[in-house]
């Protein structure tokens, strides 16, 4: 699959990743990115990886060893698939509050089902970015979630709207 597959054909960086609170920005943002998609999961984190100030922890397949290495490792920030073997992204997300409390989550999906991205907010997730926009709003989200925000898809909003205007 080619580079433009996935919605990444144009992104820029305009704002600085830095931990809310971290008055410096000293320090490095500790990332674990969890895909079972390995083409698209390497695909995030090179084009985090070029963040200076971003730092993967790792890349893991599925919803157990999100949790296990979210536990193991304390990353700052987590950014994982819903659709997961072994434990599906919402109830991983459920489990990483419990074992990374500090850590912020962002789901980087497909799915735009209403009641999905209802589930994944009550979960405590910080952002949920469509793969589809993931090419213009992935670092827009990562910088926004880091700063306390919470960051929904444009694809989401548009969808809400669209549903809105039709009642």
């Amino acid at each position: 699959m080619g580079f433009f597959a996935f919605g990444f054909s144009n992104f820029s960086v305009t704002s600085e990743f830095m931990l809310e609170g971290d008055r410096l920005g000293a320090s490095l943002v500790r990332v674990l990115v969890v895909d079972d998609f390995e083409p698209y999961r390497c695909l995030i984190a090179t084009i985090l990886r070029k963040q200076p100030e971003l730092q993967i922890l790792c890349e893991v397949s599925d919803g157990l060893e999100a949790v296990q290495k979210a536990e193991e490792l304390q990353p700052d920030l987590i950014l994982l698939d819903i659709n997961l073997p072994n434990l599906n992204g919402i109830e991983a997300a459920s489990r990483i509050r419990q074992v990374a409390p500090g850590a912020k989550l962002v789901f980087v999906t497909q799915n735009s089902d209403k009641e999905i991205v209802a589930a994944a907010l009550i979960t405590g997730a910080h952002g949920y970015v469509l793969k589809t926009d993931a090419g213009g709003e992935l670092l827009s989200a990562v910088a926004a979630v880091l700063r306390g925000d919470e960051f929904i898809s444009s694809g989401i909003k548009r969808r809400e709207s669209r549903e809105t205007d039709d009642l």
